[in-house]
């Protein structure tokens, strides 16, 4: 960022940063979670579930000052992108770590691989939804009831993989 000017890759490092910040701390509870005997891993499920019903009931709560002056915390705008990405993001913990824990240690690569693939091809996606206002208009107002449901969904999915529903 030089003057007011952002430019896309320190975005993208900061996303790169903050990410993997989530995923760190995500792989290091997963394996405190081995800890747990099996039967009881798939209740972690109830954890998405959770924030998926917060969400629908709360919504975001985005506080877009907030968000504008924490990047002036950092010299380095991509480390204030890293800040803010692990910030909002520290709810996507309670949605790793109980998946993570449905996997073994091939799929864990795989998937934390993918998910930094990803990284990158969501970024592009949103350089360029952002710059479509009838898709960014649409993305904003529709966000709000599709976060929930994939959180929801998720943590069915977890509690079922585990054989948790089963047990109930």
């Amino acid at each position: 960022m030089k003057g007011n000017r952002i430019y896309p890759k320190d975005i993208v490092i900061g996303q790169y940063l903050g990410f993997a910040l989530l995923v760190l701390i995500s792989l290091l509870a997963t394996f405190g979670v081995t800890l747990i005997p099996d039967q009881w891993v798939g209740l972690l499920g109830l954890i998405p579930i959770y924030l998926g019903v917060k969400l629908f009931i709360k919504g975001e709560d985005e506080d877009e000052g907030a968000i504008l002056s924490s990047l002036n915390k950092f010299n380095k705008f991509y480390l204030s992108v890293a800040f803010i990405t692990f910030a909002n993001g520290g709810d996507n913990i309670g949605i790793y770590v109980p998946f993570f824990s449905t996997l073994n240690n091939n799929q864990l690569v795989i998937t934390v691989v993918t998910f930094f693939i990803m990284v990158a091809v969501w970024c592009l996606i949103g350089y360029r939804l952002a710059r479509v206002r009838y898709i960014s208009e649409t993305l904003e107002k529709y966000g709000r009831w599709v976060i929930p449901i994939v959180f929801i969904g998720l943590g069915f999915y977890i509690m079922a993989e585990n054989g948790s529903v089963a047990k109930f």
